[in-house]
């Protein structure tokens, strides 16, 4: 049985504007909810609410990404990024020692390998919230146009892999990148 774990993926170079730190495309990948539970979500602002809202964390760099695509992995490989976690997780968050990182990284891989039920090549989005004082995670698949076939689609000059659309019933957000880069404190345009 082969397995499956997500990596970043960067269509366009927004995730560089939204996020303190972006993940380069291609690093392994898990949701990353864990760097925010000391935090107040209801305080966070601009890059770093935006990272709480929609972004995965790549194991390596600790960036974020706003997408994941679905990829094989060889047990070597997902065993080199529960090491490199691990790491992370002794490195970046004080973790009091490498059988407890060890541990934690396994969840947490865990919990990345089981987001990845769709066939490779799926595209998987995120959406955080804070609800009733407990962080809540939503994914949603990504698939291409139904019958499209990349690079045919006329309506634009550059080929396109992927038409996207909503694949359940939450409210769009709204970020404001315009302001973002002016440097308004939220980035919402409400």
């Amino acid at each position: 049985m082969s397995l499956k774990l997500p990596r970043t993926l960067r269509l366009d170079p927004s995730d560089t504007l939204v996020f303190p730190v972006a993940a380069p495309p291609g690093e392994w990948a898990v949701s990353g909810s864990f760097l925010f539970l000391d935090d107040d979500p209801a305080l966070l602002a601009g890059k770093a609410r935006a990272a709480f809202r929609a972004g995965f964390v790549g194991i390596d760099s600790f960036g974020f990404s706003t997408l994941v695509v679905v990829s094989e992995a060889s047990k070597a490989e997902r065993e080199a990024a529960t090491e490199a976690l691990a790491t992370q997780f002794q490195a970046r968050l004080g973790a009091p020692d490498r059988a407890s990182a060890l541990a934690a990284a396994r969840d947490e891989i865990g919990i990345a390998e089981s987001l990845c039920g769709p066939p490779v090549g799926t595209v998987l989005a995120l959406h955080r919230t804070l609800e009733d004082g407990e962080i809540r995670e939503r994914f949603r698949a990504l698939r291409p146009r139904e019958g499209a076939v990349p690079g045919t689609d006329r309506r634009h000059a550059y080929a396109r892999a992927f038409d996207f659309y909503e694949t359940d019933d939450e409210p769009e957000e709204r970020v404001d990148l315009a302001g973002l880069l002016a440097g308004k404190p939220d980035g919402d345009p409400r």
